[in-house]
């Protein structure tokens, strides 16, 4: 079309020497009249028009067929491109492949063994919590509609710890560091004894009422008493944890909650929470001792996690009149008891 634009100014200028300047120079000598020059003005003009058409077809032609060859070599460029793509996705699928195979062989039995592994440890725990359940409800004669263990609350193995040293010690005291479903739980243990009162802390003054109607729908509110001691605060220690020193828990049960205690047999200590601070239950046993018996027994649950355990060895560094056993628990429990002599 470039060329068609080029070619038509000098093609203008021809056609207009040949339709006009010719014929008028005709008439002049006479050779044409002006009506023969008129139609020889025409026709030349009509030439000229069919000229350009023929001339503007040959290059649209030839602009089709340029356009035709450049759509082939685009097309073979999409086609070669497309095909390498697909190469390279075969050989990335092909490497997937491989990989997931290499998984197949190696991790998935191995991950297969730990699941089943899992499922076995955790089949078993259900099955002693089962058992260590039903021996409760057996041996204590609770009512037929129990409230649940486990999880937040204590586990029914641990609570079975608890119950056969009551029916040793027979305490006159005993003193939970918590509330709610253990309560009711030890408040049949000591109606069975014949003898005691259970004293609960609970900081939580909502909890606390509601541990007291669940103590009461079992009618145990004889034995069981749900006192609600805020926490109030105390000094704090410091103590190395991981190589870096920190400060414990600045708070526990405020001790006007303690001040009638006498005859302590037996503390299960099962709070105040983890997140009151760090060491929260120590101060437990400093703070109950001088109230309890000479055979007093501390239970300290969720002895298997650290805290815990480090709880334990500072009650042991600092009384060392005191031994601990460990007993087979769900979440651990570890038992404080004076030496014999």
């Amino acid at each position: 079309m470039r060329s068609l634009r080029r070619l038509s100014r000098p093609l203008a200028v021809v056609v207009g020497v040949l339709a006009l300047v010719v014929p008028g120079i005709l008439v002049v000598t006479g050779l044409i009249t002006p009506v023969e020059a008129v139609t020889l003005t025409g026709l030349v003009l009509l030439g000229a028009l069919v000229c350009g058409l023929g001339l503007g077809l040959l290059l649209v032609r030839r602009s089709v067929r340029a356009l035709e060859a450049s759509v082939r070599e685009h097309g073979r460029t999409v086609t070669q491109a497309v095909a390498e793509d697909r190469l390279e996705t075969a050989r990335a699928l092909k490497e997937v492949r491989e990989r997931v195979a290499r998984i197949g062989d190696h991790a998935l039995p191995k991950a297969t063994r730990e699941m089943r592994r899992a499922v076995e440890v955790q089949g078993r725990a259900d099955y002693e919590q089962q058992v260590a359940w039903t021996e409760l409800r057996e041996h204590l004669d609770t009512a037929p509609f129990m409230p649940p263990l486990r999880g937040w609350a204590a586990s029914p193995d641990v609570l079975r710890v608890l119950v056969r040293h009551i029916e040793r010690l027979r305490p006159e005291t005993v003193v939970e560091c918590g509330s709610g479903a253990s309560s009711v739980w030890l408040g049949y243990a000591l109606r069975r004894t014949g003898g005691g009162r259970l004293i609960a802390l609970e900081h939580d003054a909502r909890y606390a009422e509601l541990s007291r109607a669940l103590v009461a729908s079992h009618g145990l509110d004889d034995i069981v008493e749900v006192r609600h001691a805020p926490f109030a605060e105390i000094e704090t220690e410091t103590v190395v944890v991981g190589g870096e020193e920190r400060r414990t828990a600045d708070r526990w049960y405020d001790l006007a909650a303690l001040t009638d205690l006498t005859d302590v047999g037996l503390v299960f200590v099962d709070g105040p929470p983890q997140a009151t601070g760090l060491h929260a239950r120590y101060p437990a046993l400093p703070r109950l001792l001088s109230h309890c018996t000479e055979d007093v027994v501390f239970v300290l649950d969720d002895a298997d996690r650290e805290e815990e355990r480090a709880v334990g060895d500072r009650w042991l560094a600092e009384y060392p009149e005191l031994h601990r056993s460990e007993e087979s628990a769900e979440k651990g429990a570890h038992v404080f008891a004076r030496k014999a002599p």
